[in-house]
């Protein structure tokens, strides 16, 4: 996988209230749940792998939920689901629009939570379904795949006084529960690969950095790993052009002119966006399992 990173993304920096509440609320709610589940983008595991929730949930039973695995490229995909097996983690992809993989997850779970609900049971507890918490960064499709799991109907099955309306108890069928909470991006991005590629996934909103720049990288990442897909996707030569030369290409490929025959380049720079976040583009991963076994802050930000 490419993985120079010329372009200055800026030292991205916050951590609003909501964020800092949300945090505590998983740290206070742990208890109440036998495995935690957090969603990462397929297309890029290990950048959408917050290491802010990796800290909170240490010690619980975790279980990965590969999403979008339908825009990520397939034989990528398993690669990640047997380097997650090589660090003793169960990871499931699923297309949590389509419902693809959603009847293998409530399998993994309900595995999963058997040892902690068995336990409970011998010593008195009341049987119950198995509860998880489900957590993950913004837009890595965490209300889609509960959607698809509980067909849609979203039931409360507890609301204390004094809990955030964020918090909220999911029942799906009668062997599985979740505790649905809010996404949590990390404090600061220092890593500016995962932040280009939180960016072009749109993890990242728009607003916060030069569009123009991080579509040239997804450009240069895509020319790299993926030439084929620019051929087919916009009837390109097989002599890609790189650089502002390859997304001025596209943009008169796609008519994107002004007056004079010039190029409208934000025109152009938001269809390549739309392109590859809706998988016009095709299957694409952007993040390698070799890339987690070398790097050692890499390999942190996962295991």
């Amino acid at each position: 996988m490419e993985q120079n990173n010329t372009i200055n993304m800026p030292h991205l920096q916050w951590y609003p209230g909501h964020m800092r509440k949300a945090e505590r609320l998983v740290q206070e709610n742990l208890k109440l749940v036998d495995v935690v589940i957090e969603l990462l983008d397929a297309r890029i595991p290990m950048s959408s792998a917050n290491p802010v929730l990796r800290e909170i949930v240490a010690g619980k039973t975790r279980l990965i939920v590969l999403n979008k695995s339908d825009l990520a490229d397939p034989t990528a995909t398993r690669a990640w689901v047997q380097y997650f097996a090589s660090q003793d983690i169960v990871a499931v992809p699923v297309d949590a629009v389509k419902g693809s993989g959603t009847k293998e997850l409530v399998q993994a779970i309900q595995k999963l939570a058997a040892p902690r609900t068995e336990k409970l049971a011998k010593h008195g507890a009341k049987p119950r379904a198995a509860r998880c918490m489900i957590l993950g960064i913004p837009n890595v499709g965490k209300s889609s795949l509960i959607n698809r799991l509980s067909g849609g109907a979203r039931t409360k099955v507890e609301n204390r006084p004094g809990v955030t309306r964020a918090k909220q108890w999911i029942r799906i069928g009668a062997q599985l529960e979740l505790l649905d909470m809010p996404g949590i991006l990390w404090p600061k991005f220092e890593d500016a690969r995962a932040a280009l590629r939180l960016a072009f996934t749109g993890a990242i909103s728009d607003t916060v950095y030069d569009v123009g720049g991080v579509v040239l990288q997804l450009l240069r990442v895509l020319h790299a790993d993926y030439p084929a897909t620019l051929r087919a996707r916009y009837g390109l030569a097989e002599n890609l052009p790189t650089g502002v030369e390859l997304l001025e290409e596209i943009g008169r490929r796609r008519g994107c002119l002004v007056r004079g025959g010039r190029i409208d380049y934000e025109k152009a720079e938001q269809i390549v966006l739309t392109d590859f976040r809706s998988g016009r583009l095709g299957r694409v991963t952007l993040d390698s399992p070799i890339q987690a076994e070398t790097t050692d802050t890499s390999s942190d930000c996962i295991r």
